[in-house]
């Protein structure tokens, strides 16, 4: 008999509403067990996946997936999801280099409705394949839109709302998950009850005949409708979502399969725009998750028995723990600095700030759009915001960063982590772009460290430049370089000679200065680390122009629009040209996998960056 008998006879969800009903309680604890096991293994999200196990056995048990559409916000809760609809045995590969995805992805499965991994897409997406569905006469297909607490703090999920209040024709289902409690907790039994009653039969009939009964009597029906409203808002929390024109049902117990079973089935009867508020617990069933949901979150293989153990000390730094002893450094020396960071605290490395000056810290929740002009009104003040923001998540803000920020030329840092290649969350989060999309931006000063002091250094001199300015780094560790804890400004867009080779000179923007460097001995060539794209430093690439046959671009950055763009701009003018050979991230989105799986994959590596350069360029004896 396999280990998970129930979970074994489930290769899509056709087969799961085969089970009978008293049966899902079992197939949830083989579930659970099953992700804890294999996640152990891989690495991956873990405490947001034992949280929905229930949800998605209960959604795929109700719902005709996958012509019912069921979109998930970010994504990092459907490792169960992946499970149930014939991914059981991919789990193995899961976020490893060929493997599935740790997201939703449209290619990877019909199931997969929509891809995500950023947050608060989801009831737009939902609301998209609703009025598709109605425009085609397919009044039978719902879509269902599952968003936790954390997503809908984004503008863009109460956009979604607000138009879907005015699109009210359509059959769409928003699902809260609350896994921290936020908007209000569990209040026992009668919340199942109440569930039960707002989503019955009886209650909608009655509804509908009241208002074929008082629709004689407009008065009578608008004063009857503001008061079943104030009625329920004295005993359910959905008043505002019932201003958008949803009917709020819960708040219901997300781990109770006997409230949940019920509760979807009768929705799943409902026309119209329907909003379920499930209260969920980060890592249930699983005690040390439970415990810890924030250690647990994002974990890499461990002892599933033991629990993750802590460090021993004496791991190499990483940048994002850089720039958190810079920020409380800077910030103990100057009253004016201010550190924000949209929902990702632990991430930024922002944790210590955080403790050390709480007056001072700004979490302001998924709303990257908010925390950009925010810091802008502050840098308008006197004060000195440091934003703290992942590349990918920047993204979402740039009208923000243009207008709100480098077009008033306000002194505003930008600590940009995950620049570059991260590895096994994939073409989603990999900071490919941030190059590119910045130094196009009128005002903008743009840092690349190399390694770890120069880190520190460039958040110093980002933090004394009169304008807006970036730093963007790499995940993980660096070239192990202690930083100094002195602080020194950099000249402001001068690179420096790190290596004196012949011919073939190799310009390093960021991490790549290593890989230039192993290449630069195999070769004899010239290693420059460019520190600045903007402003570049036009004269020494006019020095190495005139003394090198090839010019070589590195960056972990797209090719097009990126750092070599910027030199190509310096060498049109010189009336002696060298050839010129741009190296970064190709034009297509680079999958996941390990680190060094994909630098070799893009041919950033030594081998690769060695290659390209003899497919140009023959070097004499």
């Amino acid at each position: 008999m396999p280990q998970y008998p129930l979970l074994h006879r489930i290769d899509s969800p056709s087969d799961l509403r085969r089970f009978e009903r008293r049966d899902l309680h079992a197939l949830a604890t083989e579930l659970r067990a099953f992700l804890i096991e294999s996640v152990s293994k891989t690495g991956g999200h873990l405490s947001s996946n034992l949280g929905t196990v229930e949800l998605t056995i209960a959604l795929h048990y109700i719902f005709d997936t996958p012509d019912d559409r069921i979109v998930w916000d970010v994504g990092h809760q459907t490792y169960g999801h992946k499970i149930l609809t014939g991914r059981r045995e991919a789990m193995s590969g899961l976020r490893r280099f060929g493997g599935i995805s740790g997201f939703p992805r449209r290619c990877e499965s019909e199931y997969d409705t929509f891809g995500t991994a950023h947050s608060s897409t989801s009831i737009s997406a939902a609301l998209g394949m609703a009025v598709a569905a109605r425009d085609r006469g397919d009044s039978e297909r719902r879509s269902i839109a599952v968003i936790g607490d954390g997503a809908m703090s984004a503008g863009m999920a109460f956009e979604a709302l607000n138009n879907a209040g005015d699109t009210s024709d359509v059959n769409l289902l928003v699902i809260l998950n609350d896994n921290e409690m936020s908007i209000s907790p569990p209040v026992g039994a009668l919340t199942k009850i109440l569930a039960r009653m707002l989503s019955g039969s009886t209650y909608n009939a009655a509804r509908r005949a009241g208002e074929k009964v008082l629709g004689v009597a407009p008065p009578m029906l608008d004063f009857a409708r503001k008061v079943e409203e104030h009625v329920k808002g004295l005993i359910t929390p959905g008043t505002l979502f019932e201003e958008f024109g949803f009917h709020y049902y819960g708040p219901i117990d997300g781990h109770d399969l006997d409230a949940l079973i019920p509760t979807l089935q009768n929705l799943r009867k409902l026309n119209g725009l329907q909003f379920l508020h499930v209260i969920t617990r980060k890592g249930q069933g699983y005690k040390l998750a439970e415990a810890d949901p924030i250690l647990y979150h994002g974990v890499s293989s461990f002892d599933h028995r033991a629990g993750i153990q802590s460090g021993k000390g004496g791991g190499k730094l990483t940048y994002t723990q850089v720039f958190g002893d810079w920020l409380c450094d800077i910030a103990a020396r100057d009253d004016k600095v201010i550190g924000i960071t949209p929902a990702m605290r632990e991430g930024s490395g922002m944790v210590r700030f955080a403790k050390e000056f709480p007056e001072r810290y700004h979490d302001v929740g998924i709303a990257e759009q908010h925390a950009v002009t925010f810091a802008g009104g502050l840098a308008c003040e006197g004060f000195k915001p440091v934003v703290a923001i992942y590349s990918t998540f920047l993204q979402r803000a740039y009208d923000q960063l243009i207008h709100d920020v480098a077009l008033q030329n306000l002194p505003v840092v930008f600590a940009i982590d995950r620049a570059g290649v991260v590895g096994a969350d994939g073409a989603t989060h990999h900071g490919a772009f941030d190059l590119s999309y910045l130094a196009c931006i009128p005002n903008m000063v743009v840092m690349t460290p190399a390694d770890e002091n120069e880190c520190r250094q460039m958040l110093y001199t980002a933090y004394r430049h009169n304008g807006p300015t970036a730093v963007r780094y790499p995940r993980g560790s660096g070239m192990n370089v202690r930083p100094e804890s002195a602080m020194t400004e950099l000249p402001l867009g001068k690179g420096e000679i790190r290596r004196q080779g012949r011919k073939v000179a190799l310009l390093a923007f960021g991490s790549l200065l290593t890989n230039a460097l192993l290449v630069g001995e195999e070769i004899d060539a010239t290693v420059a680390n460019m520190r600045f794209v903007k402003p570049i430093d036009a004269a020494l690439i006019e020095e190495l122009a005139a003394n090198h046959e090839l010019i070589v671009t590195l960056e972990e950055n797209a090719v097009i629009g990126g750092a070599g763009s910027e030199v190509a701009r310096v060498l049109e003018s010189l009336p002696h040209r060298p050839r010129l050979l741009r190296l970064g991230l190709p034009d297509h989105f680079v999958d996941h996998g390990d680190q060094s799986q994909l630098f070799e994959q893009v041919g950033l590596h030594p081998a690769g960056i060695l290659s390209a350069i003899e497919r140009i360029y023959v070097r004499n004896s």
